[in-house]
Parts: C-alpha cells; sequence; structure tokens
C-alpha cells in the first residue's frame, strides 16, 4: 500500500500540475496609466499590473525580479513591445508572451517582444537549478536513511556532525558541478554552494527527524514530502505564477521550492530576494534537528555487547556417551585377544587375565615397542 501511494502522489504531482497550467496574476508592469488600465481590464486575474512611472523603473523592476515582464509603448506610437525575463523559466515567459500577444492583436497592436534576462546558454530548457535542487534533495534523503541504520553504532552528536559535514560537502560538490565544471548555473561559486548545503541539511535533518518520529512510515512520508511534493511544486518545470493556489502555498514553503528561487536570484536577479528562501531552508534545517535532538535527548545507546559462550548443556550419567578405551587399554574377564590399533597405526594385539593386564605386540612389518 504505501508502494502504490508513493507512485500515485508521484505521477500524479508531476503530470497533474503540468497537464493544465493557468495564468494566475502574473506580475507585469506597464507604462502608463491608460495603457495599464486597457490590460488590466482585458486579462483579468491572468495577470497583476504593477503601473510603473517610467520605463526605466519598469526595467529595475525586471532585473530584480518584482515582475516578469514589463509592456511599454514601442518606437512607434501605434506599436507595443515587452520585455521579458527568460530566467524566470520558459513555462512562465511563454505564458505572460501568450497573453500580452492575445492583447495587442485585439487592440489591433503590433508587438515586440525580447528576452531582457536570458538563460545561460549551457541551460536552454532553464532546468538546470531544478535538477541540482532534485539531486542535492535526493542526496541528502539518502544519507539519512543510512544514518538511520547508525543509531546503534553512533552518539547523536556524531550523527549530527556527520550529516552536518555531508551537507557542506554536498553543496560544495554540487556547486562545483553545476557552476565552474558544467557552466549551467551562472551563480557565484560561494552563495550556491551555500544554499545548497542548506538545502542538503534541510533534507537530510527532515527525513532523519520523521524516522525518529514515525519509525518505519517515516522513510515513506519522506519520500512523499521531499522528493514528490517538493520538487514537483518548485517552480521549475511549471511556474510557480501557473500552479494552482494551493501548490503555491507548497512551492513557498517547502525546501527545494526554496532552494529553485535562490538558485535562480543568485544566478540571474543579483539575489535581490534571496533572504526568504534563506530562511525557509535554515528552518526545515534547524527546526529538524531541534525536534530530532529533543527526541533523542533522552535515549542513551547501549554499548556493543561481547558475543557470549553458548551455555554447555548439562548430561545426565544415562544419556553420558561410553568411554572410548584407549589403545593402550586392557581388557578384563575373558582370556582372548582383542586387536586394537596404536596411535602411530600399528597392529596390537590386548591380553588380558588374572589381575593384571599384559599387551603383546602383534608379530608384523610394522612393530610397536611398549
Amino acid at each position: 500500500m504505501i508502494g502504490l501511494i508513493v507512485v500515485s502522489a508521484f505521477v500524479s504531482c508531476y503530470i497533474g500540475l503540468m497537464r493544465d497550467p493557468q495564468p494566475h496574476r502574473i506580475p507585469v508592469a506597464v507604462t502608463g496609466a491608460r495603457l495599464a488600465g486597457q490590460v488590466q481590464e482585458a486579462l483579468g486575474d491572468s495577470v497583476d499590473v504593477h503601473r510603473a512611472a517610467s520605463a526605466s523603473a519598469a526595467h529595475d523592476a525586471l532585473l530584480h525580479r518584482d515582475v516578469v515582464a514589463v509592456l511599454r509603448t514601442g518606437p512607434h506610437a501605434e506599436g507595443l513591445a515587452l520585455d521579458t525575463a527568460g530566467a524566470n523559466g520558459l513555462s512562465t515567459t511563454a505564458a505572460v508572451t501568450r497573453l500580452v500577444t492575445g492583447y495587442a492583436h485585439g487592440a489591433g497592436r503590433h508587438l515586440t517582444v525580447s528576452d531582457t534576462v536570458p538563460l545561460d546558454r549551457y541551460d536552454a530548457r532553464g532546468l538546470a537549478g531544478f535538477y541540482l535542487s532534485f539531486g542535492v534533495t535526493l542526496s541528502g534523503f539518502a544519507l539519512a536513511q543510512s544514518v538511520v541504520g547508525l543509531a546503534n553504532l553512533l552518539h547523536l552528536r556524531h550523527r549530527f556532525t556527520l550529516m552536518a559535514a555531508f551537507a557542506a560537502a554536498s553543496g560544495l560538490v554540487a556547486a562545483a558541478i553545476a557552476g565552474p565544471l558544467l557552466g549551467a548555473v551562472p551563480a557565484p561559486y560561494l552563495p550556491l554552494a551555500f544554499v545548497l548545503a542548506l538545502l542538503a541539511a534541510a533534507a537530510a535533518f527532515t527525513t532523519k527527524m520523521l524516522a525518529t518520529y514515525f519509525g518505519p512510515l517515516g522513510i515513506p512520508v519522506a519520500t512523499l514530502l521531499l522528493l514528490t511534493v517538493g520538487n514537483s511544486t518548485s517552480g521549475a518545470t511549471i511556474g510557480t505564477d501557473l500552479l494552482p493556489r494551493g501548490a503555491r502555498i507548497l512551492s513557498e514553503l517547502m525546501p527545494p521550492g526554496a532552494a529553485v528561487r535562490a538558485i535562480g536570484d543568485i544566478s540571474y536577479f543579483q539575489g535581490s530576494h534571496v533572504l526568504a528562501p534563506l530562511a525557509t531552508l535554515v528552518l526545515w534545517a534547524a527546526g529538524s534537528a531541534i525536534l530530532l535532538a529533543l527526541r533523542t535527548s533522552g535515549q542513551t545507546t547501549p554499548a556493543p555487547t561481547p558475543p557470549q559462550p553458548a551455555p554447555v548443556p548439562h548430561v545426565s550419567d544415562e544419556d553420558r556417551p561410553a568411554p572410548v578405551p584407549h589403545p593402550y587399554s586392557y581388557s578384563y574377564g575373558e582370556d582372548r585377544p582383542v586387536p586394537d590399533r596404536g596411535t602411530a597405526g600399528a597392529a596390537v594385539t590386548v591380553w588380558s587375565g588374572g589381575d593384571t593386564g599384559r599387551f603383546t605386540p602383534d608379530p608384523g612389518p610394522a612393530r610397536h615397542h611398549a
């Protein structure tokens, strides 16, 4: 049942959210009060019109990610110009371009579209931030699964040290690969590594905390929470402005969504809105660590017990096996030879008689001298 729930949630979230995305209040800066009123009336709730006092103010809002596009009057009085930021994602850019194109066509005005903040040339689809976030989240999730099995071997502080050191290493390695090595994420190296380290810590501590509180169900819960819901609502494959209301709220609250926004901010928008995503990541990492410490602080790790020898079963005299006679044993009673073997393999004939016993070696090629 758990496996069916996980696969159903995964398919439903990823495919369901991409099936019919609808724009909802996409922020667009419009110059001129008259044009702004006309656009808002024509497009309704699909866009959230920000009236800009001047073209330069609208351009600054676009560069600082306050809006995703700028609509202004073109060089000719009858024309319109739309400046977009491709770094906001292809789905968001395509949606706002389609909306404004429909408005311009209905108004009988020519529209010119330009990309003011384009994506990096090694990230043509704008998915590098999503896959970077997904990989780091997955690594933190996998580490926490391993740490769950070390609960009886490592002290709590050692487990915390292990997860914190891994988070830092994961951020440094992932940032080096995505940034300087592959050139797909144009963010400064150290800020990018810091964001990814916080994401890895949030994933690791959250998974470990859930496993500690819920036992065997903790890992599936973490799978649903982080890998399924968190990544599908992160806003990378489908922009947050195209998601349903509930998914938009989850995107702002979950670690993967916070990481994707932070990566985009420091990569293309000078880190203008990076503080809120960073706060989200810190709260997840620190909050999970505190809950984990409170849960396990009263528990002591038992010392490993050395293996004990198996108890010797009591054997009664009745069950005790008969003693095996020594090769040089005496036989009393009837005066007859009893063949036996010595330790060297020579045949020995044992004689008995009277109160004393004696043995005589059996003549042969291999004589044994008593």
